[in-house]
């Protein structure tokens, strides 16, 4: 094989670690790449390179930036009492999407697995715990996929403001077993969110 055919290779065994990515896939992909080299390859990989370097993750909420922190922290017309609390930066924007929400949010970064050797630590659950006592919040909205790392996740942090005096609500109707945030359509997060519950 020769050295071409080895950074090829390379670059389709990357593509298949992205999600919906499988080895065909991501060979498919390289090869539609190749074909457009001048078109989508470079400027695909300069613009890959350029996010890299710019982007980082909000201090506050954990959302993706270029400035020193996101929009949604930046804005003084967001509510602070309430923090929405979600799984990843695809979650936080699929409630964006939605338009239903005024406050701020707290990206976890992932849930707790014990099989993963993910803990509270790992989420930054101590971080969201702080936020809450320090911000004046008055609601915390668990919304987190409805799976069983997710709820396991959520039933974790309400635990942790039990007494708080904070209320802790968690996304009602619209969001299915085992449903993902980001898979929904904007009319069912914004049903699911004005049909919070206690959790």
């Amino acid at each position: 094989m020769s050295d071409a055919e080895g950074d090829i290779e390379a670059l389709i065994r990357l593509m298949a670690r992205l999600p919906g990515f499988g080895p065909r896939s991501a060979r498919r992909a390289v090869l539609h790449l190749l074909r457009k080299r001048d078109g989508l390859m470079a400027p695909l990989g300069e613009m890959m390179s350029h996010v890299a370097e710019t982007v980082h993750d909000c201090p506050v909420c954990g959302n993706v930036t270029l400035a020193e922190t996101c929009a949604i922290c930046a804005d003084p017309a967001r509510a602070g009492r309430e923090i929405c609390v979600v799984e990843d930066v695809a979650a936080l924007w699929a409630m964006e999407r939605g338009g239903s929400f005024g406050g701020r949010y707290h990206v976890l970064g992932g849930v707790l697995s014990a099989l993963d050797a993910i803990g509270p630590e790992e989420l930054g659950i101590p971080k969201l715990l702080e936020r809450v006592r320090g911000e004046g919040v008055s609601e915390v909205i668990l919304a987190l996929n409805a799976t069983v790392d997710g709820q396991t996740t959520a039933h974790y942090i309400a635990e942790a403001l039990e007494g708080s005096g904070v209320r802790v609500t968690s996304l009602a109707q619209g969001v299915p077993i085992g449903g993902e945030l980001d898979y929904l359509d904007d009319g069912t997060i914004s049903a699911a969110l004005r049909a919070r519950r206690a959790f």
